[in-house]
Formats: C-alpha cells, structure tokens, sequence
C-alpha cells in the first residue's frame, strides 16, 4: 500500500509545478490556490506513504525506520526537502519559489518509483545498518541535504537576470543564509553521529572512505559559503554561486559515491 500511496505523490507535485508555471505567464488568483492545494497535498500524502510504509516495516516483522536503501533515501529527501520550504514559507512569505521547490521534488520522487534499477520494496536491514544510530545519523544528514537543496535553489533565482525578482534581493539572500546555516548544523550533527556510529561498526571514527572524505568537502564548501557573509558585500553572488556547487557536491556525496568502493557504497 506504501507504494501506491508513494507514487502517486510526484504526481500532485507535478500538477502544483504546472500550475505554478502557468501562474508565471498569466497570472491569476486560481492558479496559485491551485498550486498551493497540490502543494499540500502532496505533502500530506507524502508524509502518510511514509508512515504508512514505517507501520508496514513492523507487520511484516522486519521493523525498521524507511530510510535503509536508495528509494527511502529518496524518497525522504524529497519529503525534507518540501518539509523546510513550507517551515520557511510560514515565517516569512515566499510561495513565489515554491514552483521550483515542487519541479526539484517531484523529481527526486519520480526518479524512485521509475527508475528500473531501484527496488521499492520493504527489506531487511543489512547488518552494517542494524543499529540505532540509523535513525540519527541519516535523518540529519539529510535534513541538512535539504536545507541546503533550498538555498542552492534561492540562490539559482538569486543569480538569474531581471530587476523584478520576488521575493526580492535582501529577502533571497536572508533565506539562503539561513537555509546554510540550519543545513550547516544538520550536517554538522551528522557527520558527528556517523563518526560514532562507525566507530562501533568498524573500530574508528573516521577512515577517509569515499562518502566521508565527500561529506568533508561538502562540509568545507559551506563553511566557505558562510564566511563569505563577512565579506564587505555580505558574499553577494559568490555566496548564491557556492550553494550551487554545495549543491553539486552534496548529490555526489549522497550518490555519485555509491559507484565508488567503499563502505557506504550499499546505498
């Protein structure tokens, strides 16, 4: 039943993109309630495919958090993702950007119920995962992904031509700063509970294996990023260029890497 339930949410993400690109061109009141609609609720849908499977996981006695292999992760990250742009979008309005929030999670979505080579099924965890770091480590890893997923995309606006941008300039990079530094400490909080967790698994806190060394560039860019806003200009458009190659490093740290030997190479 997850499945079903999964699948139909890139669907509603979709049809909220669609609207909110037709919305650019003609404008109107209907469409953007009709975006705001398929928004939430493919989120709502979302968030029940989730338990749904989680609930699932128990009755077929395998019982663990859905966040063990590739589709989960994506599946995940997708939800995250959407999750921080409507936790942004109450404090300060800025729906504008949704369209794109929408496109770039509907992708990641559609990508783990199409894709012939990922496997959507529930199944045990392998033994390197049975532990209770999982839950930890990869929901603030992740959390971190996806703050920083938004900021690379207010930056992307931030960095595209035309003095009529909404939000505005100010408002953009004051979003982009604060995406950097939730996702900054998400990631931080990650990498710290991986270092633990592998230091139970295998004997040492860190081993230069593939993931880890990327997640440390990853790690290092945004650092770079942050310190560009106490740059007499506040970091400008260098800061809006840097979230993009975060944002670069950040999917071959979660799956460019897989294709690499090592320890994490099971996702």
């Amino acid at each position: 039943m997850n499945i079903t339930v999964l699948n139909s949410v890139p669907l509603l993400y979709l049809a909220g993109f669609a609207f909110g690109a037709l919305l650019s061109v003609t404008g109107g009141i209907l469409l953007e309630r009709a975006r705001s609609v398929m928004l939430f609720a493919g989120f709502s849908l979302h968030t029940a495919g989730i338990l749904i499977r989680w609930i699932e996981s128990y009755a077929l006695a395998i019982g663990h958090a859905p966040l063990a292999n590739l589709y989960e992760s994506l599946v995940f990250f997708s939800w995250a993702i959407v999750f921080f742009f409507l936790v942004l979008n109450s404090l300060r309005k800025i729906e504008g950007l949704s369209t794109l929030i929408l496109l770039f999670a509907a992708g990641l979505m559609a990508w783990a119920s199409l894709a012939p080579a990922i496997d959507p099924r529930i199944q045990p965890l392998i033994p390197a995962l049975k532990s209770n770091w999982l839950i930890s480590h990869v929901t603030t890893c992740f959390l971190g992904y996806a703050s920083f997923v938004i900021a690379a995309i207010f930056g992307a606006w931030l960095l595209l031509p035309g003095s009529h941008r909404n939000p505005g300039r100010d408002t953009l990079e004051e979003r982009i700063y604060q995406c950097c530094v939730i996702g900054f400490i998400f990631f931080t909080i990650g990498i710290m509970t991986g270092s633990v967790w592998a230091h139970y698994a295998w004997g040492r806190y860190w081993g230069w294996d593939p993931k880890e060394t990327w997640a440390l560039i990853t790690w290092l860019i945004y650092a770079a990023a942050l310190h560009t806003r106490f740059l007499p200009d506040r970091g400008g458009k260098r800061f809006a260029v840097l979230t993009l190659i975060g944002l670069a490093s950040i999917m071959f740290t979660f799956l460019g890497v897989n294709y690499l030997p090592g320890l994490h190479s099971y996702l």
